[in-house]
């Protein structure tokens, strides 16, 4: 499974980086309004950074406004990936732009429905929100399976990206249900590689060790 960063903080992404579990970044307007700084300047920043694909969110809701938008953007750096929402322009917009070679993230997936739709317009990627189907009573991770499944019966190359990931269970379900991609926020990345009982363990080998006769 690849790890995506969903994050516009650049020092959080060089962090995460370092460790060699960055495959991609993803951001939509909400992350970038976040930074306070300009949009341009900070898609091009973390395409500098990260060598994966890079994520950038059009706002427009025509078609002509998306493909006008993402035309720009792609123009940016050879890695960014135009994040498309899941509607009928939405998708019209992603026919056209796989045509020119433009790589797309249709974004708000809910149903395998949607997804079929976004794979056969010609996404590179679409991206299923587990947590905000969570949120209304539904089965974020079931969503997975079956997309996954779905795409697979028709031998479609878009790649899932699991998207609203909010806990180490969503994550593991993802990887287990044969996501391609998680898309993980900043601040969840610390819990996926901590555990009480790492910590444990650690402070008991050191404890151990002083124990242990040292040479004089």
């Amino acid at each position: 499974m690849k790890f995506f960063l969903d994050t516009a903080n650049v020092e959080e992404i060089k962090r995460i980086n370092r460790l060699g579990l960055v495959d991609g970044v993803t951001t939509n307007p909400t992350i970038i309004a976040r930074e306070g700084r300009d949009f341009e300047e900070v898609i091009k920043e973390i395409c500098s950074i990260v060598d994966g694909p890079v994520s950038a969110e059009v706002i427009g809701l025509t078609t002509e406004e998306m493909v006008k938008e993402a035309r720009i953007l792609a123009s940016w750096a050879p890695n960014v990936v135009v994040k498309i929402p899941m509607t009928e322009a939405g998708l019209e917009a992603v026919h056209r732009l796989s045509k020119e070679g433009i790589k797309t993230n249709v974004t708000l997936v809910f149903t395998v429905a949607q997804g079929l739709m976004a794979a056969k317009a010609g996404a590179t990627y679409v991206s299923p929100f587990v947590g905000r189907l969570d949120d209304i009573g539904a089965e974020g991770l079931d969503l997975i399976k079956r997309l996954k499944t779905a795409l697979a019966n028709f031998h479609f190359t878009t790649e899932i990206i699991t998207a609203s990931v909010r806990s180490l269970k969503h994550l593991e379900e993802a990887a287990i249900a044969g996501a391609d991609i998680a898309t993980i926020p900043g601040s969840l990345f610390p819990k996926l590689w901590s555990h009480p009982l790492t910590d444990k363990g650690i402070a008991q080998f050191l404890e151990d060790w002083k124990k242990v006769p040292k040479k004089s």
